[in-house]
């Protein structure tokens, strides 16, 4: 039986997400991004940490500027055992010069421009736009989904008491 296409709203359009979707429970799916230093990361260099897993369109838009300084200001209370990843389509040069002039040092920014596999992974790649839709996922130490929020509008921020209360319940 074929998976029900999936969309979210861009602007007000429907944009069809490719990857199957991510349901609470599941074993989180691996993924292949590059850092900011151009160095391969998967899901597996984080064993062991309660991973908030960002999914943005572009840091260079205002609201992905300002739910990654969010989450950035919120990473502070979260312990050293959690780490908070944002993913996007943005080139690693980017996110890094973003990351400097926004301040954002408790955010890792990761790059899925070259094989859009997180994106596809966790079913937010709108293929169109070769854009990440919005959403956030948190994995707990044994890569067990705790929460998941696919933003139904893209230009929406999300849930952040929500997923940062999830991110609490799975480090504690």
């Amino acid at each position: 039986m074929a998976e029900p296409v999936r969309t979210v709203n861009f602007r007000g359009q429907p944009m069809t997400l490719a990857g199957q979707e991510v349901r609470v429970g599941d074993r989180a799916p691996d993924f292949r991004v590059i850092n900011n230093n151009l160095e391969p990361v998967t899901l597996a260099d984080y064993r062991g940490k309660v991973k908030v897993l960002l999914s943005v369109p572009s840091l260079d838009t205002g609201v992905c500027d300002q739910e990654t300084r969010r989450f950035n200001e919120e990473a502070a209370g979260l312990g050293e055992d959690v780490v908070v990843l944002a993913v996007s389509m943005d080139l690693p040069f980017a996110q890094r010069r973003w990351c400097a002039a926004a301040g954002v040092e408790r955010v890792e920014t990761l790059s899925d421009h070259r094989e859009a596999s997180f994106g596809r992974a966790y079913g937010v790649l709108m293929e169109d736009l070769r854009l990440l839709a919005r959403a956030v996922f948190v994995v707990d130490r044994d890569d067990r989904v705790t929460y998941v929020e696919y933003v139904p509008e893209v230009a929406s921020l999300p849930n952040f008491e929500a997923a940062v209360a999830a991110a609490r319940q799975a480090a504690s």
